[in-house]
């Protein structure tokens, strides 16, 4: 006979909330004073937790900063994008997408700014960015599919969504200062050239 699982509520309650500690703490770390450390231990000690703690929670370096990127998002609501793969016409949909990376990216400017800066010195760290970059690549390719005339430049469809993840970066959000309209504005004359 196979052991019960065993299964506690508020042991799962105490699990997610140091978490969620851990996680801001994280957050802060990066929107603090100086140049950042970002480790294992550091988070661990200023969420006054073990570094097993956080690996246990986490997995990894790598988990942990795939959790931050998420948490980011949630505060940031990233999740308005949803409303560009409903949207009733391209035009529309192109500036729902856009606008909500923008809001996101102004909810946490600096951390992720940081998180970017740091991606360039930290391997497991680029890995996460890019795959997240990759993702909302993911996201133009569909709207391109959703709204085929929406894309009428004569352009390679790479060469489109080059310009459109450009325009749709951080990069790009952080030098305009987060104007989404002047963005949403250069994507749509780049689908239109």
């Amino acid at each position: 006979m196979s052991p019960r699982g065993y299964h506690s509520e508020k042991r799962q309650t105490a699990a997610d909330e140091t978490r969620r500690r851990i996680l801001e703490t994280a957050r802060r770390v990066l929107a603090g004073r100086g140049v950042p450390q970002l480790t294992i231990d550091s988070v661990a000690a200023q969420a006054d937790v073990s570094r097993q703690t956080v690996y246990n929670a986490f997995g990894s370096k790598s988990g942990l900063l795939e959790a931050l990127c998420d948490h980011l998002a949630e505060r940031g609501r990233i999740d308005r994008i949803a409303a560009a793969f409903t949207a009733p016409d391209g035009t529309d949909a192109i500036t729902l997408f856009l606008t909500a990376f923008y809001k996101f990216w102004a909810t946490d400017r600096t951390v992720t700014r940081r998180l970017r800066g740091l991606a360039t010195l930290d391997k497991d760290l680029d890995a996460v960015i890019k795959a997240r970059n990759a993702r909302q690549r993911q996201g133009f390719a569909a709207l391109l599919d959703r709204f085929p005339d929406l894309d009428t430049s004569g352009r390679d469809r790479e060469q489109t969504l080059d310009l459109l993840c450009a325009l749709g970066s951080f990069e790009t959000f952080d030098t305009l200062d987060g104007q989404a309209a002047l963005a949403v504005t250069a994507a749509l004359a780049v689908l239109r050239q």
